[in-house]
């Protein structure tokens, strides 16, 4: 990081580099994506659901819930059919051991969330939480029209 970035600057490298550890690290604690583990408390909270409908709830795009859809069915935690009724639509469900397992990685992300803050008070995590959603709103905020930073 450059010596001469203001305060500011130094902070968007550093929420940059938190996105770059944050995922391989909880995928290692975990055995499983962020996204995958999306995509079954999704599937955990219904009996079955059709795959576009999946794909909206988890906010996942198109080619991505296939890929992921097909790893989880290769490990045996989620099930797809074609719907009798209109062959066009995939229906998905978790199998028994995807819910089995599905608890088990509940307590992993816990144990992994608890790392992540471990020298954080109570105070901390509200302060953080506050300011991490002032950035999120001016985030979305920003526009960018003809390669130009316009911010609404």
């Amino acid at each position: 990081m450059a010596r001469d970035c203001s305060e500011k600057a130094q902070i968007i490298y550093q929420l940059n580099d938190v996105y770059k550890w944050m995922s391989p690290k909880f995928e290692q604690c975990t055995g499983i994506s962020q996204a995958r583990l999306d995509l079954l408390h999704v599937l955990f909270e219904v009996d079955e659901i059709n795959q576009r409908a999946l794909q909206r709830e988890a906010g996942i795009d198109h080619s991505a819930i296939t890929r992921h859809l097909k790893q989880l069915e290769l490990k045996g935690m989620v099930s797809r059919r074609k719907n009798p009724d209109d062959y066009r639509v995939t229906l998905v469900r978790l199998t028994k051991d995807g819910r089995d397992r599905i608890q088990s990685f509940k307590q992993e992300k816990h144990q992994f969330v608890e790392k992540v803050f471990q020298d954080f008070t109570e105070q901390d995590i509200q302060q953080l939480s506050v300011q991490l959603t002032k950035i999120q709103q001016n985030v979305k905020n920003i526009t960018v029209k003809k390669g130009v930073l316009n911010h609404e």
